[in-house]
């Protein structure tokens, strides 16, 4: 159903030839209806259908649209570890938003129940409101064989963390480039910085989910400053220039007393392990990076 692409990153089959045909027949009814309505103005105006909302999703904001299945393996576009079978969802571009939903949480709801999936990947074929779910997630709903189920989507607030938060340094990383992605840190991120010489530095946020700093950030160990789309910050201490290698930190993005919601709320204030006079804004903790050894085991078509 997929094709493979350097990088790791998947790409879905075009399926242009039934849209194409569903937005020939669309414009023809257009053009009848037009007409009849020029020719009797007693006829009434065509009911417009409500758009499925574009755009990156909202803290708490939920959509109505459809959910579709494939093998996910929680890698894809987010560039997260493939370990398998799981709880998984890719978004459309539009609601992607070229990496900025990577590592966050959905409940998606249908009349079976409720499943809570992690963003991981992206579908480029499917427009606003399609999502398409590991098989795992899919089946928690219906049918596999159904192939596609209308669901409801939302945005989960706080959700519980798998654990603490775990930095992995891009390969081809150096002192004279830097690259980072962060995971476990339940809400989509905002911004991410490192500590340099002269100060916190701000990354640049990709689309396939690692945040660069092209001229680099020196030889490390690195302090790298972490804030979520709640206002949540967190500094992982300790972060060393070893790339390819997932370093488990001791610092979670928030306390693991604050409630997972759909309404969004404001985060609780955050104390600051850092001096004032070198953050920026407060900070729950900070955590030294563990090597890995270290690690216990564990719609519509469009027109």
């Amino acid at each position: 159903m997929h094709e493979s692409v350097p990088g790791g990153h998947r790409r879905r089959l075009p399926r242009w030839i039934l849209p194409a045909a569903s937005c020939a027949l669309l414009v023809t009814v257009t053009t009848v209806v037009l007409m009849v309505r020029t020719g009797n103005s007693a006829c009434a105006a065509p009911v417009a259908a409500t758009p499925v909302a574009a755009g990156p999703l909202a803290a708490g904001e939920s959509r109505s649209g459809k959910a579709t299945h494939y093998d996910a393996t929680g890698g894809g576009n987010c560039s997260f570890e493939a370990s398998g079978p799981g709880l998984y969802v890719a978004l459309s571009p539009s609601e992607y938003a070229a990496g900025a939903a990577c590592g966050g949480y959905l409940d998606v709801t249908n009349a079976r129940g409720t499943v809570r999936v992690k963003v991981t990947d992206q579908c480029p074929g499917c427009p606003a409101g399609h999502i398409d779910l590991s098989k795992e997630a899919f089946a928690r709903l219906g049918a596999l064989a159904t192939g596609e189920l209308a669901v409801t989507y939302r945005t989960v607030v706080n959700p519980a963390l798998p654990g603490p938060i775990t930095v992995r340094v891009k390969d081809g990383a150096s002192r004279w480039w830097f690259a980072a992605r962060i995971d476990n840190h339940g809400n989509p991120l905002s911004r991410v910085e490192v500590k340099t010489a002269s100060g916190w530095a701000a990354l640049d946020r990709t689309d396939y989910n690692y945040w660069l700093k092209p001229d680099g950030a020196g030889p490390g160990p690195f302090t790298i400053r972490i804030v979520d789309s709640r206002g949540h910050t967190a500094a992982a201490t300790g972060v060393s220039l070893a790339p390819e290698q997932v370093q488990r930190t001791s610092v979670r993005m928030y306390a693991t007393s604050i409630p997972s919601s759909d309404v969004p709320r404001s985060p609780s204030p955050a104390r600051s392990d850092l001096p004032p006079s070198e953050a920026s804004s407060p900070e729950p903790g900070g955590g030294g990076a563990l090597p890995s050894s270290a690690m216990p085991s564990a719609t519509r078509p469009r027109c």
